[in-house]
């Protein structure tokens, strides 16, 4: 991949070994989407548009575990809610590889200093 700038949040947690279980540092959704975020950001490089920053848990999850309906951009209805988002939730779940282990072979660097001059 060569080097990149990634904006992650100071909150978020440090990178896990390779294979270690997820713990939400959200390098590897920021830096390029996994198959169902290609589909839902429309894109192949970036971040993933799915990707969403926890106050509460201070790290990211993925919007299509969590909220799939919102990351669609469908608006609230009952049968899409009560139904399809569950479904989408369960599938995503299998798409994203959840629970296998980190899978991004990336090394985090904070950014240099920029000098005031």
């Amino acid at each position: 991949m060569g080097h990149a700038v990634i904006h992650i949040y100071p909150e978020a947690p440090p990178k896990p070994a390779l294979g270690d279980a997820c713990n939400g540092c959200g390098l590897c959704c920021l830096s390029e989407p996994c198959p169902i975020g290609m589909l839902v950001s429309r894109r192949r490089h970036g971040a993933c548009d799915a990707l969403r920053w926890s106050d509460e848990s201070s790290r990211y999850v993925c919007g299509m575990l969590l909220a799939p309906g919102e990351v669609l951009g469908w608006r609230p209805q009952g049968w899409l809610d009560r139904h399809l988002a569950p479904w989408l939730a369960r599938r995503s779940r299998r798409w994203i590889a959840a629970g296998i282990g980190c899978d991004a072979d990336l090394q985090a660097e904070p950014a240099a200093e920029r000098s005031k001059d």
